[in-house]
């Protein structure tokens, strides 16, 4: 089944403009396919360590997914946490991802109400269905 996520880029750096991204994805895709599409939609390098946790706000971690201190386990623990596993959330928490921890960079994930469909024949998921807002500068100043 293919599931629709509504990912908003809450907070980072150097976040200047609203940012968010809905994309259409496979339910059973790992945490570890929902950060590559998270970096592919926002035009993310992938070149820091990152995280998944269920809380009330990001400063809540009711729910960590894996150690991530250890980037091979967390890899590994990621490529083996199905969305099905993941959701749905504990009461009142929501999904976050944090990825690089210098930089902070925090996405709200929301699993949207619309049901869940067949996938398309000839169309390639995960895949951004919709754009607000422009891609956030991860590095601003590199240019």
């Amino acid at each position: 089944m293919i599931w629709t996520l509504t990912i908003e880029c809450d907070s980072g750096r150097f976040l200047a403009h609203e940012c968010i991204r809905v994309i259409e994805l496979k339910s059973d895709a790992s945490l570890l396919d929902l950060h590559d599409a998270i970096q592919d939609a926002v035009g993310f390098d992938r070149d820091h360590l990152f995280e998944f946790f269920a809380g009330r706000h990001r400063r809540n971690r009711e729910l960590v997914y894996a150690d991530t201190f250890d980037s091979e386990d967390a890899f590994d623990a990621y490529a083996n946490i199905s969305l099905e596993k993941v959701f749905p959330l504990p009461s009142k928490c929501r999904l976050f991802y944090h990825f690089d921890f210098g930089d902070d960079w925090y996405f709200k994930i929301k699993k949207s109400r619309k049901k869940p469909f067949e996938p398309t024949p000839g169309v390639k998921y995960p895949r951004a269905i919709e754009r607000i807002g422009p891609n956030p500068e991860q590095y601003p100043n590199s240019e």
